[in-house]
Formats: C-alpha cells, sequence, structure tokens
C-alpha cells in the first residue's frame, strides 16, 4: 500500500496527464445520460400506454438490456456494428451506456407516471383535456419530480461505468490509470488515484442533486 505522501506526490505530478481524460469521461457520462433519459422516458410512455403491442416491446428491450452484460453490449456495438456504420469509440462508448439505463430509467419513469394519482387523470380529462394533453401537463410534471432521487442514483452508476469504455481502448480516467500503472509497475497507487477522482465527482453530483430536491420540495 503506497504512502499517503506518496500518493499526494504522483497525483500532482499526474494531475495534466489526468485532465483531458477527466473531461472526456465527463463528456461520456453528460451523452450517455440524456441519450438514456430520452431512451427511458419513451420506453416508460410506450409501456403504460395503449398501443397495441407497446407494452410486449418495451419488456422485450427492458428484459434482454438489464440481462445482459455492460460490457458485452459496449463490445456488440463497437465491433459489431463498425462495418454497417462505424460509431467510434466515442459514441459506441455513449450509445451502449445510454441504451442500458435507459431500461433502468424506464422502469423509473414508469414507477412515478403509475404513483400519479388516477384522480388527477380523471380530473384532466373531464376538464375537456385530451388523453395527450392530461400526461404532458398534469401526469407526466409531478413524474418526474417524483423520479429526480432514483434518477440521480442511475447517473451516479452511468458515471462509474463509464470506466468499462477502457475495455474499447478509449483514453478514459481508467485508462489513464492503467497506462501509468503499466509503465510505472506502480498499480495501487494509480487505482487509488482514479477512485479518488471518481469519488470527488461522484459526492459533487450528489450535492448538486441534493440542492435540486430541495429546491423541488420548496416548490411544492
Amino acid at each position: 500500500m503506497p504512502s499517503f505522501t506518496h500518493l499526494l506526490e504522483e497525483f500532482f505530478r499526474t494531475l495534466p496527464f489526468f485532465m483531458k481524460p477527466l473531461l472526456l469521461t465527463f463528456e461520456l457520462t453528460i451523452a450517455s445520460v440524456i441519450v438514456g433519459t430520452v431512451i427511458g422516458l419513451l420506453v416508460a410512455l410506450l409501456k403504460v400506454s395503449k398501443i397495441p403491442g407497446g407494452q410486449l416491446l418495451a419488456n422485450v428491450y427492458i428484459t434482454i438490456i438489464r440481462g445482459t452484460p455492460l460490457i458485452v453490449q459496449i463490445f456488440v456495438l463497437y465491433f459489431g456494428f463498425y462495418k454497417v456504420i462505424d460509431l467510434g469509440q466515442f459514441w459506441s462508448a455513449a450509445l451502449a451506456l445510454a441504451v442500458h439505463s435507459g431500461a433502468y430509467i424506464a422502469e423509473i419513469f414508469r414507477g412515478a407516471i403509475q404513483s400519479i394519482d388516477r384522480g388527477q387523470r380523471e380530473a384532466g380529462l373531464s376538464l375537456g383535456m385530451s388523453t395527450r394533453q392530461t400526461m404532458r401537463r398534469i401526469i407526466l410534471p409531478q413524474a418526474l419530480k417524483r423520479s429526480i432521487p432514483p434518477l440521480g442514483n442511475q447517473f451516479i452508476l452511468s458515471l462509474k461505468e463509464s470506466s468499462l469504455a477502457a475495455f474499447i481502448a478509449m483514453d478514459e480516467l481508467f485508462s489513464m490509470a492503467r497506462r501509468l500503472s503499466a509503465e510505472t509497475f506502480d498499480e495501487m497507487t494509480f487505482f487509488l488515484i482514479v477512485a479518488l477522482y471518481y469519488l470527488v465527482i461522484v459526492m459533487l453530483f450528489t450535492y448538486l442533486v441534493g440542492k435540486m430536491e430541495q429546491r423541488l420540495a420548496k416548490g411544492d
């Protein structure tokens, strides 16, 4: 186990090496979170809709994605589709993360939508709104507010799972730690440093989600 002094020295010495991978990790997480949220919302709406075959389609997607490892999904997108369309390392990893988290986000949204009191839906319809207008104006705003805490947890998971992009040679945080440890044979130091980076980012994100929850609670 490296000493605290050695860990600190290596942290500041390698700080410039980690800046670009850190930015790439942020970009990868943000892209996957935005696309994953859109996928999750669409699948949730499909699951609660009365569209013929909609629930079946949503259930098949959720079952397949939740039942297979994320690393396999990344490999399928990166190695399986490159002859048809070359997505590159970034978008292969981002789309795999988005599709993976989308299955879990869909269940979060579905639970939140179904938790809204049925009377509010009926009230919207009685005011002359269509089913779509009732969903958009009454149900979804409340469901999105209730989804914030579990969505925060899912986004943190997406951030940590972005480290799997290192297995398709993407130059993110974990990949840089592996490279530096291979050059210096000081594996433990650099894996502890990269763990510290993730820990700080997760704490920052948890703080922001907490602030958002407080602000929404004041608005109730």
